[in-house]
C-alpha cells in the first residue's frame, strides 16, 4: 500500500515531535542562574567601571583592559533579562526577528570580547613580570587603548554573519531564537571557528602566560611568601574560571558541529536532542557566570582597591558627620611605604615592586 501525503505529513510531524529538544528541562534553574548572575554582576561591574576608570585616569595600563572588560560584561549582562524571559516561557521568542538577531549579536559578541580581553590582561601581566625592565617602553596606555579597540572591532566584524542566519528568524516557524537544533552549513562553520579561535587559542594563551608568571615569581627573591601564594592563587583561579565557564559550552559546540556531518545518525536517533540539549543549556548558563566573577577576581580582590574604597567610605562618613578625618584614620588606610625595606638589594626591591603592582594595580 502506497503511503498517502497525509501519512507522510503525519510521519514527518511525529519525527519532529520526537526530536524536539526537552525545552522544559532545567528551565527553572537556568532562569534562577541568569537572575543571580545579573543581581551580582550588575552592581559589581558598575562599581568596577568607576574604580578602573580612576586607574585609567592615572595612566595605568592594566586599568585600560579592566575598564574595557567591565563595560563588556555590562553589555553582556544587559541581554540576560531577555534570555531569562525566553527560557521561562518555554523557549518561545515573543519579539521580532530583528530583536532576536540583535540580542544574539550582543550576547555572543561580548562573550568573545571578554575572552580576548582576558588574554590581553594575562599577556600584559606576563610582559610586566617576565620582562619587567624591558616592558617599561612597551607597556604604554595608548597602545593598550589601541589593542582594546582592535579586539572590539575584530570580534564585532566577525559576528556580522549573525544577522544573515536563518536561525535568528524568530518570527517564522516555531519562534525559536538561535536554538542549536536549527543547524546549517554556516552555523557549523561558525561553531568550528568559535571553538578554535574563541576558546582553544585563548586557553593556550592563558595557560602559557600564567605558567610563565608563576615560574618567574617562584624564582623571585624580592617577593614575600604570602605574595607568591597570592599570585599563584590568582593564576590558577584565572585558568580554572575560564575552563569552568567556557569549556563545557565550546565542547558542546564542537560536538554539534561534528554531528552535522552525520545527518542520518542525527535524524534517526535524535542524538543531540536526547543527550546534549540539557547539558548545552547548562553550559550556556555557566558562560554567564564569568561576567559576575570577573570584577571580584581582577579588581575587587585588590588590596589597593579595597583601601581606595575605604578612603571613599571614610570621606562620605566624615562629610555626613561634618568633621574632618583624623590623621590616625588616614594612617590606617594608607598602604605602608616601607614594605620593601627588608630587601637587601635595591634592584630586587624595585623589580619585586613592579611585579606586585601588576596584581595590586
Amino acid at each position: 500500500m502506497m503511503p498517502t501525503p497525509e501519512t507522510i505529513s503525519l510521519t514527518n510531524h511525529t519525527s519532529q515531535m520526537l526530536c524536539e529538544p526537552p525545552y522544559d528541562e532545567g528551565r527553572l534553574p537556568l532562569v534562577l542562574l541568569y537572575s543571580a548572575v545579573l543581581a551580582v554582576g550588575l552592581p559589581a561591574n558598575l562599581l568596577t567601571v568607576y574604580l578602573t576608570w580612576l586607574q585609567v585616569r592615572r595612566k595605568n595600563v592594566l586599568g585600560v583592559y579592566l575598564w574595557s572588560l567591565s563595560l563588556c560584561d555590562l553589555s553582556y549582562l544587559g541581554t540576560l533579562p531577555m534570555w531569562a524571559h525566553y527560557v521561562s516561557v518555554g523557549h518561545l521568542w515573543p519579539w521580532s526577528s530583528t530583536a532576536c538577531k540583535l540580542t544574539g549579536y550582543i550576547f555572543f559578541n561580548n562573550m568573545y570580547i571578554s575572552i580576548f580581553l582576558l588574554c590581553c590582561i594575562s599577556c600584559d601581566r606576563y610582559i610586566a613580570v617576565v620582562y619587567s625592565v624591558e616592558s617599561r617602553g612597551l607597556r604604554r596606555q595608548r597602545l593598550a587603548v589601541l589593542i582594546a579597540l582592535t579586539v572590539v572591532l575584530l570580534v564585532a566584524v566577525g559576528h556580522v554573519p549573525v544577522f544573515t542566519m536563518r536561525e535568528g528568524n524568530a518570527e517564522e516557524g516555531d519562534h525559536r531564537c538561535f536554538e542549536p537544533s536549527q543547524s546549517s552549513t554556516m552555523v557549523t562553520g561558525f561553531n568550528y571557528a568559535r571553538f578554535v579561535v574563541g576558546f582553544l587559542i585563548p586557553l593556550l594563551v592563558l595557560v602559557g602566560t600564567n605558567r610563565g608568571i608563576l615560574a618567574n615569581v617562584r624564582r623571585s627573591t624580592g617577593l614575600r611568601q604570602e605574595q607568591k601564594v597570592r599570585v599563584r592563587w590568582l593564576a590558577v583561579a584565572v585558568v580554572a574560571l575560564f575552563l569552568v565557564c567556557f569549556a563545557p559550552y565550546h565542547i558542546i559546540l564542537l560536538v554539534r558541529a561534528v554531528l552535522f556531518h552525520f545527518p542520518q545518525l542525527e535524524n534517526e536517533n535524535c542524538l543531540f536532542e536526547r543527550t546534549m540539549y540539557t547539558p548545552y543549556t547548562i553550559s550556556l548558563g555557566l558562560s554567564t557566570v564569568n561576567s559576575a566573577v570577573n570584577p571580584v577576581l581582577y579588581v575587587l580582590s585588590s588590596d589597593n582597591i579595597r583601601k581606595e574604597l575605604s578612603r571613599g567610605l571614610t570621606q562620605v562618613c566624615d562629610r555626613a558627620h561634618q568633621r574632618p578625618r583624623s590623621d590616625s584614620s588616614q594612617n590606617k588606610i594608607q598602604p605602608t611605604k616601607n614594605s620593601w625595606s627588608k630587601v637587601s638589594a635595591a634592584w630586587l626591591a624595585l623589580n619585586a615592586d613592579r611585579i606586585w603592582k601588576t596584581f595590586e594595580f
